[in-house]
């Protein structure tokens, strides 16, 4: 994708748009609103390569045959960005910046049995306030995405189409590189404080929503999770510009968190603990350009977080009947890409999630590797209109040598406004 367009991703759809990278922009008294957003739809097609009846990869991204056995699977689906829709306001009042965001992301894909085509309930990932001044910087209060590994989704060339998840019609979107080579950095409720810019540097606090949810451990304990404080998350970063522009990053993310009542495989209720570990994530990554190249690399390393944060299948199983421990797990991707006289971006891609298991865990199925490779074509086919082509591999194995591999194909489009 061109700069504009790149802009138009990170300034107009993932957080509230400036003046510079605005949408529909509409004059109303004190206030300019900003209409912003993007459509997408592409065709997916994929194909389970070797995968083995009841083969089995918990957590595996690797498509898998249906009940059938049947290996091919087609859908029509939004990619990596579901559509979306938001609304920006902003305003200069008693010397300080006020905006605020709102947004909606609609489906384009249903699978309902019935055929009516419209089960899907609307994501909705943006609701904050910010007030500031370039003199001291900003606050932030409501919901928007996480600070931690933020920039690894952002600088993801899947971002414009379809990535890894998109075997099976009527999810919500698809995964792009989540999982394999950066967690989810989710949409999280926060109270951030950023930086002004200086000369390039800038930083990131935040206090995060201490949420709760259900977990499973290695398929056998189902029970739920309680974060005891907020999450903290924070990012430096560095920016500069030139005949070699770029930008340099680092975050993390801290939490503490303890297990409620699960049940295990022989459904009797037990009390499992994670002696309230501290589950904690950190991340470096760099985004150089230079002319038409452009180069991505990022690392990450969590403890407790599992392959997707949001704390999922990051502890394992019962250890001696009574406590679960933590896993710990890596990986990174490495990206180039690069624009041919047409105007069409060119990108390869490879990305790798790893995860260990937990103190007392030998040969599970949980996933020990997910890896990913995409060679992707990108074409401004107008200043906001964009044609997708993507080829994505998927090899996912486990701790006991199961593994799953699949090929998916996507055409299609994205409209930014």
């Amino acid at each position: 994708m061109n700069n504009k367009i790149k802009l138009a991703v990170a300034g107009a759809v993932f957080s509230a748009a400036s003046i510079a990278n605005a949408g529909i922009v509409i004059p109303a008294g004190d206030w300019t609103l900003d209409v912003n957003g993007n459509v997408n739809a592409f065709a997916i097609m994929g194909n389970q390569e070797s995968v083995k009846t009841g083969t089995t990869v918990t957590g595996g991204l690797a498509g898998y045959e249906d009940a059938d056995g049947e290996d091919n699977t087609y859908a029509i689906n939004t990619g990596l960005l579901p559509a979306w829709l938001g609304f920006t306001g902003t305003t200069r009042q008693n010397d300080l910046d006020v905006s605020f965001t709102i947004s909606f992301q609609p489906n384009v894909s249903d699978n309902q049995s019935s055929g009516m085509g419209d089960t899907k309930t609307p994501l909705n990932r943006q609701a904050f306030v910010t007030f500031g001044d370039k003199s001291w910087g900003t606050v932030k209060l409501g919901k928007d995405l996480g600070i931690f590994a933020g920039d690894a989704i952002l600088n993801d060339m899947t971002l414009l189409g379809v990535g890894l998840g998109g075997g099976r019609s009527g999810g919500a979107t698809t995964l792009g590189g989540i999982g394999s080579g950066y967690v989810y950095p989710a949409w999280k409720g926060q109270i951030s404080y950023t930086t002004p810019n200086m000369n390039g540097f800038q930083a990131t606090i935040a206090i995060t929503n201490p949420d709760q949810g259900q977990e499973a451990a290695s398929g056998s304990v189902n029970g739920g999770y309680n974060q005891d404080r907020f999450g903290i998350e924070g990012k430096v970063s560095y920016s500069w510009t030139g005949d070699v522009a770029g930008k340099v990053w680092a975050s993390f993310a801290d939490y503490d968190r303890t297990g409620a009542a699960g049940t295990n495989a022989a459904n009797v209720a037990q009390t499992y603990r994670l002696d309230s570990f501290s589950t904690t994530a950190y991340d470096i990554g760099t985004a150089i350009t230079s002319g038409n190249l452009g180069i991505v690399a990022y690392y990450y390393n969590t403890e407790g977080a599992g392959t997707f944060l949001n704390l999922l299948g990051g502890e394992g199983v019962f250890d001696n009947g009574s406590a679960l421990k933590e896993r710990d797990g890596d990986g990174g991707y490495l990206q180039a890409t690069y624009v041919i006289p047409t105007g069409t971006k060119l990108g390869v891609a490879y990305g790798v999630n790893n995860l260990d298991e937990g103190s007392g865990e030998t040969g599970t199925f949980l996933v020990e590797k997910n890896e990913r490779w995409t060679v992707g074509a990108y074409h401004p086919l107008t200043k906001h209109l964009n044609l997708v082509a993507e080829y994505n591999r998927a090899e996912s194995e486990a701790h006991n040598g199961n593994d799953a591999d699949s090929d998916t194909l996507s055409l299609g489009a994205i409209l930014f406004f």
